[in-house]
């Protein structure tokens, strides 16, 4: 067949295309299965202590066991699906409990919601024992406040004191970090002077090891200068203390109006994330100094205003495909009983225990909106700011992945064995790109403790090696291969 073109004629195009190509593919590596904690909770460095996750797993079950004692008082405090017409405690249903003890599965397809709230339960009862806290930010801003320079020296050295002990202990949660103050004129030179305090005097008790998973986050960013000049300071400390160029991690905070869009009117946050040069790992919306910047008034400053979805959705728009994670801001109504029992003092009356029970249930129920709302977003992260809020984020994830849980299978599964072919599992069409979607679904279950592995493979029809490939071009061309 005879062509216009000769080959030497596109050459130079065809080689301009790969160049761009592969500079695009640099700058949107897409996910990759990496774990990402579902949530950071938030501490002062003050309190901070090498065991803290332990301690606050343990006041969270403790909250878990006072406030809901079995899984359908708990389930109807969150308003899981369907539990309106389940009894209202287990004392109501020992025959529904112990068939759900002795045959789940049985309960599952006769009684789903049934179903539903014991395993929740149960699996937040296990993780509050095992995992209490997925990540814990050590922080000197806003749960720190401004204090004498000599008492934040004395905090920072203390602080990276109880992470080198935790790390010996391995006691620390999975991923840690610290936040520092902003950069502004006022703050930065107390804020570099944190930051090297804390990790010269890290590195010197652990023999130069930084902890898995340790990240600095940088606040209140208004302009990529900032970010420019963290990435600046970790080089000049990686020199100073050897640490091997790159190891030292950052996260931004995204908290004001010009994050999102700068003075000259262009979206502000690819531009911050070029300045972090390949050191960002994630992207941390700040609900209420967003709001604040917005001059919305406190009594309207939440996480489902309007003016955080569109922020949200601009560092969709913005970040993804680009590796970094997103994480939501925090439920500021905390799940406080206002009634305590004080030593030596008379008990609680009936009046004071319901209230009590009220109180918390409320807390309870708009931190697990808050975090539907979060999930159905694709926000898989958010802040926890008290322990007894630990049993609703795990709560609330784990409902997010379980109740689709039949779905996604039956897609997967469909999907993986037709090897690449665009299949239709009742009225949902699912194309090539859909299929990473959904290798992530599992991956993200597995790694919060929604799904065991074993669970997963039953599930989804995938191998062990398969799932931790975490690529579902890798799996098809296994597949087809063989």
């Amino acid at each position: 067949m005879k062509t216009s073109l000769s080959i030497d004629s596109v050459r130079d195009t065809a080689a301009r295309l790969r160049q761009a190509n592969n500079d695009f593919a640099r700058k949107y590596p897409a996910e990759i299965g990496r774990r990402q904690p579902v949530h950071t909770v938030y501490g002062g460095a003050h309190l901070f202590k090498s065991d803290s996750a332990q301690r606050l797993g343990a006041l969270a079950r403790r909250s878990l066991d006072q406030f809901a004692p079995d899984f359908l008082v708990f389930a109807k405090a969150i308003g899981l699906p369907g539990t309106v017409d389940l009894p209202d405690s287990v004392e109501d249903a020992e025959d529904l409990n112990q068939r759900l003890e002795d045959n789940p599965e049985d309960v599952r397809r006769e009684n789903k919601p049934a179903w539903l709230a014991h395993t929740i339960y149960r699996r937040v009862s296990d993780k509050l024992r095992r995992e209490p806290v997925e990540d814990f930010r050590i922080d000197f801003e806003d749960g720190y406040g401004n204090r004498p320079d000599a008492e934040e020296d004395r905090h920072a050295v203390a602080a990276a004191t109880e992470v080198s002990e935790g790390t010996r202990n391995k006691t620390l949660s999975p991923f840690i970090g610290i936040r520092i103050k902003p950069f502004t004129e006022e703050l930065r030179e107390r804020s570099f002077r944190t930051l090297d305090m804390f990790v010269s005097t890290l590195l010197d008790k652990t023999g130069g090891q930084l902890p898995e998973n340790f990240v600095v986050t940088l606040p209140k960013i208004t302009i990529p200068e900032q970010v420019s000049a963290l990435v600046e300071f970790f080089e000049s400390l990686e020199r100073e203390t050897q640490l091997a160029p790159g190891s030292l991690k950052m996260e931004m905070m995204i908290e004001t109006t010009q994050s999102i869009i700068n003075d000259r009117g262009e979206i502000n946050l690819p531009l911050l994330l070029a300045a972090a040069r390949g050191r960002c790992v994630a992207a941390h919306f700040g609900t209420y100094d967003y709001t604040a910047s917005c001059n919305i008034t406190a009594a309207y400053q939440h996480m489902m205003h309007p003016a955080c979805d569109f922020a949200k959705h601009m560092m969709q728009v913005s970040l993804a495909g680009t590796g970094v994670w997103l994480s939501d801001g925090a439920t500021n109504t905390m799940p406080v009983a206002p009634h305590r029992f004080v030593e030596g003092g008379p008990p609680l009356n009936l009046e004071q225990i319901e209230e009590n029970r009220a109180v918390v249930h409320r807390a309870w129920k708009l931190h697990y909106n808050h975090i539907q709302h979060s999930l159905e977003n694709a926000f898989y992260q958010g802040w926890d700011l008290h322990p007894a809020q630990l049993p609703t984020r795990y709560a609330a994830v784990y409902a997010f992945f379980l109740e689709s849980l039949d779905a996604a299978s039956a897609r997967l599964k469909n999907f993986v064995e037709k090897a690449a072919k665009a299949t239709l599992v009742g009225d949902v069409f699912d194309d090539a790109a859909t299929g990473q979607g959904l290798l992530n679904y599992f991956l993200r279950a597995i790694n919060c403790g929604a799904l065991t592995e074993e669970e997963a493979v039953k599930l989804s029809g995938l191998r062990i090696a398969e799932l931790h490939s975490g690529s579902f071009v890798k799996i098809l061309n296994s597949r087809q291969s063989q």
